[in-house]
């Protein structure tokens, strides 16, 4: 019996296993890979990285990125976490019914639910400002390799 789907067309060249959806998987030596999946040494255009660490437009980024992603990191989990404690040390406070059966505890847990979504929403406002910065960053690689 054949389990071959396509059973005209032999690829007897191609070691990729057959799988029955579609994969990122590059077949086996037919064709290049795809550009995220080339080595250092297989990449033809590799930039000096030791230049990019050490300039000043690469040093600002992190600083841009640190200075956004170490507070919101900080928050969130003191937020997240003060639920439990909150439950744990102020129990009365937690009961509290607000509206029919809904207490103050079920209101903060569904909170986290939008302080996550508020959370991503900014990092995504604030990634478009990184990937500007990341741009330019490689423009100006391009203008000193004597590139466009």
């Amino acid at each position: 019996m054949n389990d071959d789907p396509h059973p005209n067309h032999s690829r007897p060249q191609d070691a990729t296993a057959l799988s029955g959806s579609e994969t990122d998987v590059s077949p086996v030596g037919l064709i290049s890979k795809p550009d995220h999946e080339l080595t250092a040494d297989e990449d033809l255009d590799v930039e000096d990285w030791h230049r990019v660490a050490t300039s000043q437009d690469f040093k600002n980024l992190l600083r841009a990125k640190l200075r956004f992603i170490l507070p919101a990191t900080v928050f969130f989990i003191v937020y997240y976490f003060t639920l439990p404690i909150l439950v744990g040390y102020a129990p009365r406070i937690m009961e509290r019914k607000v509206v029919g059966p809904v207490n103050v505890a079920y209101l903060f847990a569904l909170s986290q639910f939008f302080m996550a979504w508020i959370v991503a929403a900014l990092y995504m406002r604030q990634a478009g400002r990184f990937d500007r910065m990341v741009k330019s960053i490689l423009e100006s690689l391009k203008r000193k390799k004597g590139g466009v």
